[in-house]
């Protein structure tokens, strides 16, 4: 529950829209391009696989009346490719092609770009090109889907708890199992409601017409989620078997396994593990980082459950915890080293994209995440340490081995449950070690009080553990909503570079409360096409100030083109990006929206002239 409720809270202050993981490398018509005849395809290359929709392409010609044309396809059966067929004749002038497809990793993504016959020619009558995002159906999906992650990790890492670290009271383990496993169907069933209209951007009422879960069935995404609801309603009837034991022998604990490991591949063969290079190696790693994530995540806040409701918890299933913690950080390191480097393919891409810099604060994170664990490692082998000294002289006592020569041998190590691993069991005794703590419930340990203080250190520590693993989850969704390193690197190296240089710079005043700035917008060039952003935030003394977020949006209302997102990212000093595509000439709308604090924002509107 507060791994949830933290995660929750964390989400609902930072979601946004996602950065689709598929970059557009390329087209054919190329952007901007005059020919001298009429093309017979337009194809669009991705840096990935992309899924196409019913209304992928929409083609309108110098007069904004919509061209007629084939279905889309993958052209030479290429995944990475999208493409249609266009009429024997077309006439002359420009022609304007929006497109929408689905990238490997289930986020849709769209844009817009023209080409030439003969000569350019002016657009400007309304024409209704493909639909933009909703952003209710786009927040609602991705909370389910943060959701989901939340539910799998308290699932699988409760569970998994219960099975290998044995606690001695399994049962104030059951409501987080059964919450995880609500949790986990209700967002799955809403991820698959909101697939189709999250595809298309269009509104929640689509999602209850009679073809949206046929259509959504049809594509990778929706077998996935499809295939995720029935390995959930096996959980349940698994769980449901096993019900009040406390032990679990080899059939059970590796159908737990199978069960866990089909969950992990729900999410892994419908996001990006699934395309681009190394794919089998890739998903491969992509289960094993979520499972290790939900065990050692999950696994916590089972820990810190029974450390607060489980009085007569000992050292043992500490001890097997921590064992296992360790095991699932060594997965974790490698399988994120390498999904690093995957995504990454270069060592300049780590400062020189977002992917790169979020990972670095990822990595940060993590770092300090391991040195929490280190702290909770000092304080489990405290407790270890002072359960054998305590059990020793009641061992001596209850009859130890005594050998020829009369010496009594104890065993000085961990203790043992009988088991076969070297742990101690419950302490044995009849009652007499047992001393009053003042709260109602018995200390199982005598002396000087130690395994009580340890407790309540070990549960400071995994508490403050369960905070810093949050954080480090919450960096994780948003690494896996950013485009990657080497996709961003091959887009930028393909795309067509920009026109003559004639910057138009804009000038945005705002307030946010009592405070007030300006912010400095400059287009280069400032026509159709590819332009660079440069944005410069002054306070109001009139010198440099920094902000903790500032996004532009580009929407051509006259011709229902937009919002496209600049995408903007801070640069240390400004806020920039080369990549802003504006395909059509005429008044823009360019939204301004800037975050002065973690609740104040304003979002300020001005029109923006693009020539071509």
């Amino acid at each position: 529950m507060l791994l949830g409720s933290l995660l929750v809270l964390l989400l609902l202050g930072t979601a946004g829209t996602a950065s689709a993981h598929a970059a557009l490398e390329s087209t054919d018509p190329a952007d901007g391009s005059v020919l001298k005849s009429a093309p017979r395809t337009v194809t669009l290359t991705f840096s990935e696989s992309v899924a196409l929709l019913d209304d992928s392409f929409r083609v309108y010609d110098p007069d904004n009346r919509r061209v007629r044309t084939s279905s889309a396809h993958h052209a030479k059966d290429a995944g990475d490719t999208a493409s249609v067929t266009l009429p024997a004749k077309l006439g002359t002038g420009t022609y304007t092609v929006a497109w929408r497809v689905v990238s490997a990793d289930s986020h849709p993504v769209s844009g817009a770009f023209t080409f030439s016959i003969g000569k350019p020619s002016a657009t400007t009558t309304p024409i209704a090109t493909a639909p933009t995002e909703d952003p209710l159906t786009a927040s609602l999906y991705d909370i389910a889907r943060y959701f989901a992650y939340i539910a799998a990790a308290l699932l699988i890492g409760t569970a998994t708890f219960v099975a290998l670290c044995r606690p001695p009271n399994p049962s104030v383990l059951n409501k987080p199992i059964l919450m995880g496993w609500w949790t986990l169907l209700a967002a799955t069933v809403v991820l698959l409601i909101l697939r189709a209209p999250y595809e298309a951007g269009t509104g929640l009422a689509t999602a209850f017409e009679p073809s949206a879960i046929p259509k959504t069935l049809t594509s990778r995404p929706g077998l996935a989620l499809a295939a995720r609801v029935l390995l959930i309603a096996a959980t349940a009837f698994f769980l449901l078997r096993l019900r009040g034991r406390e032990r679990f022998g080899r059939v059970a604990l590796g159908t737990g396994a199978v069960l866990a490991v089909g969950l992990a591949l729900t999410w892994a063969s419908a996001e990006h593990a699934s395309a681009g290079i190394q794919v089998p190696v890739a998903m491969t790693s992509a289960v094993l980082h979520l499972l290790a994530m939900s065990v050692w995540l999950g696994g916590l806040t089972a820990l810190l459950t029974v450390l607060y409701r489980s009085p007569d918890l000992d050292a043992a299933p500490v001890a097997r915890f921590s064992r296992l913690a360790f095991a699932s950080v060594t997965v974790l390191v490698v399988t994120g080293v390498y999904q690093s480097w995957r995504g990454l393919g270069s060592w300049n891409a780590l400062t020189g994209t977002s992917y790169g810099r979020i990972l670095l604060v990822k990595l940060g994170a993590v770092v300090l995440l391991l040195a929490v664990a280190g702290w909770s490692r000092q304080w489990t082998g405290r407790m270890v340490g002072a359960d054998v000294r305590l059990r020793v002289p009641e061992l001596v006592r209850a009859g130890a081995a005594t050998g020829a020569d009369g010496a009594v041998t104890v065993s000085t190590g961990a203790g043992d449950d009988g088991d076969g691993d070297g742990e101690g069991a419950s302490n044995p005794g009849d009652g007499s070690q047992e001393q009053d703590r003042g709260d109602g419930s018995q200390n199982r340990y005598p002396g000087d009080g130690s395994q009580d203080r340890y407790r309540r250190g070990l549960r400071r520590s995994v508490l403050f553990e369960v905070g810093v693993g949050v954080v480090v989850l919450v960096i994780t969704t948003l690494l896996t909503n950013t485009l990657p390193g080497r996709a961003a690197a091959d887009a930028q190296q393909t795309a067509t570079p920009a026109g003559i240089p004639a910057a138009s710079v804009t000038i945005v005043p705002f307030r946010v409360g009592n405070a007030g700035g300006k912010v400095q917008i400059t287009l280069d060039p400032g026509r159709v096409g590819l332009n660079s952003v440069e944005a410069v935030v002054y306070g109001p003394d009139g010198g440099f100030a920094t902000v903790p977020e500032l996004r532009l949006s580009f929407t051509l209302a006259a011709q229902k083109i937009g919002p496209l997102d600049a995408d903007v990212k801070d640069e240390g000093g400004y806020w920039g990006t080369n990549s802003l595509n504006l395909p059509i000439a005429g008044t823009w709308t360019m939204k301004v929206t800037v975050r002065t604090t973690d609740v104040d924002q304003v979002s300020v509107s001005r029109q923006v002239r693009i020539v071509r």
